[in-house]
């Protein structure tokens, strides 16, 4: 996977299809917590999350953070690292800023599986922005952009 210029992950190349990554599981599937990597509490959504939720390791998203990961499949623990596959790449932006999703699983995610991360992340965009205005930070550009194809 490479980053453009601007930041934005330029592509998901087809060699990238299925590559080994390690991601840290920040946020388990069913939670309503968000922490931050060092288990600090980053917000408490209303809704559980239907993913486990987590950053890779050693990596560096356009934000500044460890790029953001989905793993697919049964629940795991806050803060174990897990050896997956990714397989996709959902374009995401946060308060104006690119911040993609690899989108990752023990095999290739289902046309369900896709269609569901994509409704997924509508609604947590949905919910950054309501979270933003809470917050007192006024409307922000956040959007998903969708599937970054090889």
């Amino acid at each position: 996977m490479k980053l453009g210029s601007t930041g934005e992950l330029a592509r998901f190349d087809a060699a990238d299809v299925g590559r080994i990554v390690h991601v840290r599981i920040e946020v388990p599937r069913w939670s309503f917590v968000k922490r931050k990597a060092d288990g600090r509490v980053d917000l408490v959504s209303p809704l559980p999350c239907p993913y486990n939720y987590g950053s890779v390791i050693g990596s560096l998203a356009p934000d500044g953070d460890p790029l953001d990961a989905l793993v697919l499949g049964p629940r795991l623990a806050f803060g174990v690292t897990v050896e997956t596959r990714a397989w996709a790449v959902m374009g995401f932006v946060d308060d104006g800023v690119a911040d993609p999703k690899l989108v990752c699983a023990a095999e290739v995610p289902t046309l369900a599986q896709r269609a569901g991360v994509a409704r997924f992340f509508v609604a947590y965009a949905g919910f950054k922005r309501a979270v933003a205005l809470l917050r007192g930070r006024g409307r922000t550009e956040t959007r998903p952009i969708g599937w970054l194809e090889p």
